[in-house]
């Protein structure tokens, strides 16, 4: 009994003898944080690439423990560096030489810096996450990203990548999200996309990406957005079962051609890569052991002939019994040349259809926005494809509630003074403005729209449906709206300084001038308003007529669009528009083909910036014939600093940072180039604008937080010398 005690007792001292053991040797890394000696000079040398930013706490290019001295973004297990996160920091400079060295990073996201040059060829080799977007790079996509298999999430996105996507995709079939989007990249997709066996969510859209997209065609994607390319071609019929977004391309609208003999049918494509992957034909290699049932090639080829004949008999009667039917039964079916001939896979594509219309991409906006269902397809911007032409019966129903209250005309004439010319705001292309005050004290604009301009009632209000879902902190609310005798007006909130044009063009030498940075505000406000207009809207909405006088100021001066989806859902709105060649803020195409795009609006955008930067109208024919237009007589001189200080307004004296200055041109300069392609969306804008505060150390007050909303400042102009 004592020998056992004893034998005991020597066991429970082996065992906390093995802990201590244990614990002595763990010490040094869980306890001081000693950093591999390799990734501690890579991280060096990555702080010296980046110019030693003062943002990078902790970080130095002379210590060795990134661990254990807990420099900012920087995880560690045990000694090992395993990810780095430095999002959003202004970080200038490269990532230097030495990534090739972080064995054990698993995420790296150094994404919406300013690193600009090329992607560095050698990366982390075994990163699983790897974020590079919005970091100005250009050029190609490094082919080393070929051997990083262990690659689960890959974002190249706002960016100025260009040229063709290489054969490179080959071995990484770990890879389930991959964003491209907003570059320049070109070409037909490639062949080895064939390979990405995990890929669930694809971004591809604003790119010039061409070909047909049929290498996606049997990817387990649940989510891809091709929109905004030049793809052609049939969309393959696995991916309309998706959330597919690909407006903006120019699909073929005919019935597709038959799949080869021996290919899978659609419909028994297998989604799930955990299952084995698609299986191959056995028509031809492996033996005739391989034939258990003994049917030749011949038979089987055969067979495919037969079942394509009986079923193009089968589809023949159909469509002869569908043409016999009465109009009401016509207009139960939808239209579409791809959707099924049963009813039953009918009314399937038409919730497809509806639901796979929210667009997939997360965007930096406030939870109060709404997305705007989407309208009807007859009025699709620009950049939609006219894909499917619903029945009208269809139509009246997707009509989405009115957000807004309805007033009675008795109500406006006597806030307007019965629209006298007392209370007359101003004149647009489709109507008047006027301002209106209630008995509660309480100031309104009220819009009345020209009947010439809308003529039926029932198109009114679809557009006020459209209209009232629009919500955003620099887009102007719609309030109420009006539709009686014949009358149709909008009731928007009244914003009391007027348009930025009046600033701008009609100020006395009473009139305190915008401060460089409330005009930077401006911008971003605008820009941002944009943003949400063309990316987060789906489908995306064509302002056509974004100018100063359409830019409203509160009180504080932040940007409110006025105006905003009233030209995009005006049937003939193009005709009412005319007026406006000539005035500076049309984009060339648009003279020459007279239809407004997602690219004539960033055009726009660009002359508004020239105008906060010289003071000067877009056309003004009382100067000198070569300075009459703004766009011709500035563009020249964007990227000559001298040339720039000249541009100046001289209402400014002086009070801007040159740097600052030389920025703001820079995104101009892209906003305003000839060619509609090379434009850059607005989402590239607003980052370039964040960017260009966030440099200048302005203060977040004063420009709104990054996320989307300008938010009130106490003071707007207490930040004039800017570093």
């Amino acid at each position: 009994m004592n020998w056992g005690r004893k034998g005991e007792m020597v066991e429970i001292r082996w065992v906390g003898v093995l802990l201590f053991v244990c614990i002595w040797t763990l010490r040094p890394t869980s306890i001081n944080g000693a950093t591999d000696p390799a990734d501690a000079s890579a991280l060096k040398v990555m702080y010296s690439s980046l110019n030693s930013p003062p943002q990078l706490t902790q970080w130095s290019s002379t210590g060795d423990d990134p661990c254990g001295q807990s420099w900012k973004g920087v995880t560690c297990s045990g000694s090992a560096v395993t990810e780095i996160k430095l999002s959003g920091l202004g970080l200038t400079g490269s990532m230097g030489y030495q990534l090739s060295s972080l064995a054990s990073l698993i995420n790296l996201d150094i994404s919406y810096n300013n690193l600009g040059n090329q992607i560095p060829y050698q990366l982390p080799p075994h990163v699983q996450q790897l974020n590079l977007a919005g970091c100005n790079f250009s050029g190609d996509i490094p082919y080393s990203i070929s051997q990083m298999t262990s690659l689960k999430y890959l974002n190249l996105g706002h960016n100025q990548l260009q040229g063709q996507l290489g054969d490179m995709f080959g071995q990484l079939s770990a890879l389930s999200t991959l964003d491209l989007s907003s570059n320049l990249l070109s070409g037909n997709l490639p062949e080895s996309f064939t390979s990405l066996s995990s890929m669930t969510t694809m971004y591809l859209q604003n790119n010039q990406f061409t070909g047909n997209i049929d290498v996606l065609a049997n990817l387990p994607l649940e989510n891809l957005n091709v929109a905004n390319n030049h793809f052609n071609g049939w969309i393959p019929e696995q991916l309309k079962k998706i959330n597919l977004q690909k407006d903006g391309n120019t699909w073929s609208s005919g019935p597709a051609p038959p799949p080869p003999p021996g290919t899978p049918p659609a419909g028994n494509t297998n989604r799930n890569p955990k299952s084995g992957g698609n299986s191959s034909p056995s028509g031809g290699g492996g033996g005739g052991g391989s034939n258990k049932s003994g049917i030749g090639g011949g038979a089987i080829a055969g067979i495919v002939i037969s079942i394509i004949v009986v079923g193009a008999i089968l589809a023949f009667i159909l469509m002869k019994r569908r043409s016999r039917r009465s109009p009401s039964d016509e207009e139960k079916l939808d239209s579409h040349p791809f959707t099924s001939l049963a009813s039953n896979e009918v009314q399937e594509m038409k919730s497809i259809q509806t639901s796979s219309a929210v667009s997939t991409k997360t965007y930096d906006t406030p939870a109060s926005i709404n997305l705007r269902p989407p309208p009807i397809d007859r009025h699709k911007s620009f950049d939609d494809d006219d894909f499917s032409k619903k029945p009208i019966a269809a139509k009246k129903a997707n009509i989405a509630p009115i957000n807004a209250t309805l007033f009675s005309i008795a109500d406006l004439q006597m806030a307007t003074g019965s629209f006298s010319i007392e209370n007359l705001l101003g004149e647009g292309s489709f109507g008047r403005v006027y301002r209106a005050q209630f008995d509660d004290g309480k100031v309104l604009a009220v819009k009345k729209i020209d009947s010439s301009a809308l003529p039926n009632s029932e198109d009114f209000t679809e557009i006020v449906s459209n209209i009232s879902q629009l919500h955003h902190p620099n887009v102007t609310e719609l309030v109420g709206y009006c539709s009686e005798h014949g009358q149709h007006l909008l009731v928007y909130e009244f914003h009391k300084n007027g348009s930025l044009h009046d600033f701008l063009h009609l100020s006395d030498e009473y009139s305190k001038p915008l401060t460089w940075n409330t005009r930077v505000k401006i911008a971003l406000g605008s820009a941002r308003a944009l943003e949400y207009l063309h990316e987060v809207c789906s489908p995306s909405i064509v302002l056509k007529n974004f100018k100063s006088v359409n830019i409203l100021l509160d009180v504080e001066l932040n940007p409110h669009i006025s105006d905003c989806g009233l030209a995009s859902f005006v049937p003939n709105s193009d005709q009412a528009l005319d007026y406006n060649a000539g005035s500076g803020y049309g984009a060339p195409e648009v003279a020459m083909s007279g239809q407004y795009t997602l690219k004539s609006d960033v055009y726009a955008f660009g002359v508004v910036m020239l105008e906060l930067l010289s003071g000067r109208k877009p056309f003004d024919s009382s100067r000198p014939r070569p300075e009459q237009s703004l766009v011709r007589w500035a563009t020249p001189q964007l990227h000559d600093i001298d040339a720039l200080a000249k541009m100046v307004d001289p209402a400014l004296k002086g009070l801007y940072p040159v740097k600052s200055l030389s920025r703001f041109a820079d995104v101009i300069a892209l906003c305003v180039q000839p060619e509609p392609e090379f434009r850059p969306p607005m989402s590239e804008v607003v980052q370039a604008l964040v960017r260009l505060v966030q440099r200048a150390n302005m203060s977040k007050r004063t420009f709104g937080n990054e996320q989307g909303a300008a938010q009130r400042a106490d003071n707007p102009d207490t930040h004039d010398n800017i570093p």
